[in-house]
């Protein structure tokens, strides 16, 4: 893979993980590598520091989340035991298009007693299910061309009671380098080595998620950076 990259431009090419007919072997080893890249570069904590902020800053005793395109689902089962250290009762679920990331999930889920639904759901297909206080997504976004990703936005806005809170990667030189050796390195997937640095190419930066954000209706919308090489996007209703 060339370092020659262009990172002034986004660039979306297909990603292994997203072929409909993957076989389930390498579907699995590709999750379990994203499991280890979520757990050191944070993502849990990243989201969890505004759900607990949310918490504190209303007094709720309980918090509904949901998580959108899990995955894996070790990000919500994170902020599942995050919350059971401090006595939060975060009611958490999460959502994949993916029948067999689902399953992996609800695996997991069982093998570690925690305490998270997960349930198939496209995303993209219709508008998602509500009651939730708050809406998270983490490396999903930059899957999505502009139209999508602003559709989503406006899904996440209209289904999150209280707040919304995308984590993603930012389009960088430094995070395609970081991604190419990350992967090599917390993961024996070719999958993943392959889809982590077209996965840099294909984010958005600071400035163009903020401006998704506005076209989307979430007013108000703040983007900070996150380490390593990420941003965290964060909405609340007025």
């Amino acid at each position: 893979m060339s370092f020659l990259v262009n990172v002034n431009q986004r660039r979306r090419q297909p990603e292994i993980m997203d072929e409909p007919g993957l076989e389930q072997r390498r579907h699995f080893q590709a999750l379990r590598g994203l499991e280890r890249i979520n757990f050191w570069s944070g993502s849990a904590r990243i989201l969890w520091q505004p759900i607990a902020g949310l918490a504190r800053a209303t007094g709720a005793r309980s918090l509904r989340v949901l998580d959108i395109a899990t995955g894996a689902g070790d990000v919500p089962m994170r902020l599942w035991a995050k919350a059971r250290r401090v006595g939060l009762d975060l009611l958490i679920a999460g959502c994949d298009r993916s029948p067999a990331a689902v399953a992996y999930a609800q695996e997991r889920a069982a093998r570690s007693q925690a305490d998270v639904r997960f349930f198939p759901w496209d995303a993209l297909g219709g508008e998602l299910p509500g009651d939730y206080d708050v809406v998270v997504s983490s490396l999903f976004l930059h899957h999505l061309d502009e139209g999508q990703a602003v559709e989503l936005l406006r899904r996440m806005g209209v289904a999150a009671g209280r707040m919304v809170l995308i984590n993603d990667l930012v389009r960088s030189f430094a995070g395609f380098a970081l991604a190419y050796a990350g992967t090599r390195l917390l993961s024996a997937s070719r999958i993943v080595h392959t889809d982590g640095p077209r996965s840099v190419e294909a984010a958005f930066t600071g400035e163009e998620v903020q401006a998704l954000a506005k076209q989307a209706g979430l007013q108000g919308a703040t983007v900070q950076r996150r380490w390593p090489c990420r941003y965290l996007l964060t909405w609340k209703h007025p």
